[in-house]
């Protein structure tokens, strides 16, 4: 099944149905080795409707079939959030612009004003925008994002499991009020000048993410050996570790870095990466670990204390989105640009 050797496939199943079983802790285990080693796998057995999937890349598609002034109508610059539509280049990685274009979403919330003495990032709270000319886009959306949020519920309970800790460790960190984040991205050829990076290289700053993509290509993950691609497989979702899961982890799990290299020529790629996020308000958990997993962090992994990481992950989120977003930045939050350049 695993067309990439570099990359476990793993079944959910057994974990989902009884996490208490054997087959339950054999999951567990190579749950795991793979976020100790590659810091990714691929997931089966969810139980996510292969017809939602479909759903999903078809929207995708129809939204970026729309003419671009329609997709204008819904431009990012429009929401202090930072939802809607992101034109080829707009967001950058490592400085330089990507070339992809995007549809941004969170939960579905009225707009939130802090009051004094509030911290800024609770203005991320708000409304998405949707595109007006798609008839059952939006319930397609919602009803996506709601089933992610219960799988990344079990993925959060699985990986707290999977290192000697209760599998509720999180949730009240992340069961209520969570901050999601959902992206549905189509990635064009190389332009003219040559730039083929559809994401620059990074490391997810959050907890987990799930990917469904199409069967184009172009994700590539960073080894010893270098970056390997990580190829579509049918029904089965890419996860991966994000940095404040590597820290609740004691460093036992890895935050890779990754990238998207654009499609061939005359083609182009869609995907919808889902990340899993907790309330706004809430700080990283650590983990005990136990002694034989200890022993076995990486020597380079040194927390230090004073990393912003380490912050509430409403100001993480709010410097991400600040320093990708420099438009939506100078128009939205330009009493707070310096203070988090």
């Amino acid at each position: 099944m695993n067309e990439n050797p570099c990359l476990p496939v793993l079944d959910l199943s057994p974990f989902r149905s009884d996490p208490t079983s054997p087959a339950a802790a054999g999951f567990l285990k190579e749950l795991r080795d793979a976020a100790h080693g590659p810091g990714f796998a691929y997931i089966a057995g969810h139980g996510v409707d292969p017809r939602l999937q479909l759903k999903m890349i078809v929207a995708t598609h129809d939204f970026f079939a729309l003419p671009e002034r329609q997709r204008r109508e819904i431009e990012n610059v429009k929401s202090a959030q930072f939802r809607g539509y992101t034109p080829v280049s707009s967001e950058r990685t490592n400085g330089k612009p990507d070339r992809r274009e995007q549809l941004d979403f969170g939960i579905e919330r009225p707009s939130y004003d802090p009051e004094p003495g509030e911290p800024a990032y609770l203005r991320l709270l708000g409304p998405n925008q949707w595109p007006g000319s798609l008839p059952g886009f939006r319930a397609v959306v919602l009803r996506y994002m709601s089933v992610m949020q219960d799988l990344s519920l079990t993925m959060i309970r699985a990986l707290a499991a999977s290192l000697g800790a209760p599998a509720d460790l999180f949730d009240a960190t992340f069961a209520a009020e969570p901050a999601p984040h959902m992206k549905m991205i189509r990635y064009p050829a190389p332009g003219p000048d040559g730039n083929d990076q559809g994401v620059g290289a990074h490391k997810d700053y959050g907890f987990l993410a799930l990917l469904l993509q199409d069967r184009t290509g172009g994700l590539q993950v960073a080894t010893e050996d270098g970056f390997v691609d990580v190829p579509a497989i049918p029904n089965t979702f890419v996860f991966n570790v994000g940095e404040m899961f590597e820290i609740a982890s004691g460093g036992y799990y890895r935050a890779t870095v990754h990238r998207v290299v654009s499609p061939p020529e005359l083609s182009s790629r869609v995907s919808v990466p889902y990340f899993f996020a907790p309330r706004l308000d809430a700080r990283v958990p650590t983990i005990d670990l136990p002694p034989e997993l200890a022993a076995d962090v990486r020597p380079d992994f040194a927390p230090n204390p004073d990393n912003v990481i380490h912050a509430e992950y409403g100001e993480n989120a709010l410097r991400g989105w600040l320093r990708s977003h420099p438009d939506v930045a100078r128009k939205h939050w330009s009493d707070l640009v310096s203070d988090h350049a």
